[in-house]
C-alpha cells in the first residue's frame, strides 16, 4: 500500500512539477499562456432581407391586372349610364371573384344561413364572432345570424420579383408604339 501512495505522489509531483515549469518558462519567454480551446459557438442565421414590396400592393397589382379593379374605383362615373357602369361592374365583379378565389379560397366562417338563431359560446374569439344589437350580460349570447363571416382557407400570393423602385408600382404606365 505504502508504494501506491508512494507512487501516486511522485506521478502528481511530476505533473505538478512538469506544470509549473511550463509556466515560469511562459512567463520568462513573455508568451501568452496558451487559450483553452472553447467550444465552438454556432453561427447565427443570417436575418432575412426584409421584402421589398408589400403583400398588399401586390394583391391590389393582381387585382389591377387580372380584373381591373383600380381602374373602376379610381374612374369618375358621373358621365356613365347606370347600364354601362352595370355592364363594366359585372366583368370587375366576376373577374375580382377570381382572384379571391384563387389567392385566398374563401369559404364562411359559419355555415348557418342569415337569419338562423345562433349561440355564442363563452370564451369565444372575437376575431370569429362581431356581436352588435343589444349586447349586455355574461355569454354564451344568443342572437340571429346576420352574415356568416369570411375566412381564407389559404394565402398564396405572388411573389414578386421587379425592382426596388417600381416595389409600389400598382400598374404600370401602358405605351402603345406606333
Amino acid at each position: 500500500m505504502r508504494r501506491v501512495v508512494l507512487a501516486i505522489r511522485v506521478f502528481f509531483g511530476t505533473l505538478f512539477s512538469a506544470t509549473v515549469a511550463r509556466q515560469v518558462e511562459r512567463a520568462l519567454s513573455g508568451a501568452e499562456p496558451a487559450a483553452e480551446p472553447q467550444p465552438a459557438k454556432p453561427k447565427p442565421k443570417p436575418k432575412p432581407a426584409p421584402p421589398t414590396r408589400s403583400e398588399a400592393v401586390t394583391l391590389l397589382a393582381t387585382l389591377q391586372r387580372e380584373a381591373r379593379f383600380v381602374d373602376f374605383v379610381k374612374e369618375p362615373l358621373g358621365g356613365y349610364s347606370d347600364a354601362q357602369i352595370g355592364a363594366v361592374a359585372r366583368d370587375v365583379h366576376r373577374d375580382c371573384g377570381k382572384v379571391l378565389d384563387r389567392l385566398f379560397a374563401l369559404g364562411p366562417v359559419r355555415n348557418e344561413e342569415e337569419g338562423a338563431e345562433l349561440e355564442v359560446p363563452a370564451g369565444f374569439d372575437a376575431g370569429r364572432f362581431r356581436l352588435t344589437g343589444n349586447v349586455t350580460g355574461e355569454p354564451p349570447f344568443r342572437g340571429q345570424m346576420v352574415h356568416h363571416g369570411w375566412e381564407a382557407t389559404i394565402c398564396q400570393l405572388p411573389t414578386w420579383s421587379g425592382t426596388a423602385e417600381a416595389a409600389r408600382v400598382v400598374a404600370p404606365a401602358e405605351v402603345e408604339l406606333k
